[in-house]
């Protein structure tokens, strides 16, 4: 009967309720970004900032409850910390479970072809391709060789067109001429 009460203690004392609560929301929160895709965390718009402080303030009662006392805040922090630091240990060390939650890098583009299929599977538009290969430095799709989606949202592009373009306009190419680099 004793170890029964003491348990019973344990799960409603209020630092513990705190942790729990915690705990289930970042857990929601982890399923709800890998189930509404990682093109999410790519780039933030406007609106994307807008959600994120939204979404926060939506789930701080849900974590601390009623109580709103600087113990009950840096509980909820330092759930959230130790979640976070075991979640990634998890990761690191299993690769299965590592895909299941961050899911694989996608390509979209290979040898200046645009890959439709795995585009509309990420949720790409051309229109959002063609604007990630110009911020990397290339004129357009049929000058990538690739361009892959990662695991975080974001776009990698490899190009000729950057290749030359750094190697022609690197800043301290001129200072190192004939000592480390040969033309």
């Amino acid at each position: 009967m004793f170890l029964l009460q003491l348990k019973l203690s344990f799960i409603h004392n209020p630092f513990v309720e705190i942790i729990l609560r915690t705990l289930a929301v970042y857990i929601f929160m982890i399923v709800a970004i890998r189930i509404f895709g990682k093109k999410e965390l790519a780039q933030l718009s406007v609106i994307d900032l807008v959600f994120i402080l939204l979404i926060s303030n939506a789930v701080q009662n849900a974590m601390v409850g009623p109580d709103t006392s600087l113990d009950g805040g840096l509980i909820a922090a330092g759930a959230l910390f130790l979640a976070n630091f075991t979640l990634k240990q998890i990761l690191y060390r299993s690769k299965s479970i590592n895909k299941l939650i961050q899911g694989e890098s996608i390509l979209l583009i290979y040898d200046g072809k645009p890959n439709m299929d795995n585009c509309k599977k990420a949720e790409i538009t051309i229109e959002e391709l063609e604007a990630a290969v110009r911020e990397h430095g290339a004129r357009d799709i049929q000058k990538v060789d690739l361009a892959v989606l990662e695991v975080d949202g974001n776009i990698s592009v490899i190009s000729n067109d950057y290749q030359t373009k750094s190697r022609v306009s690197h800043p301290r190419k001129h200072k190192f001429k004939g000592r480390l680099y040969k033309n």
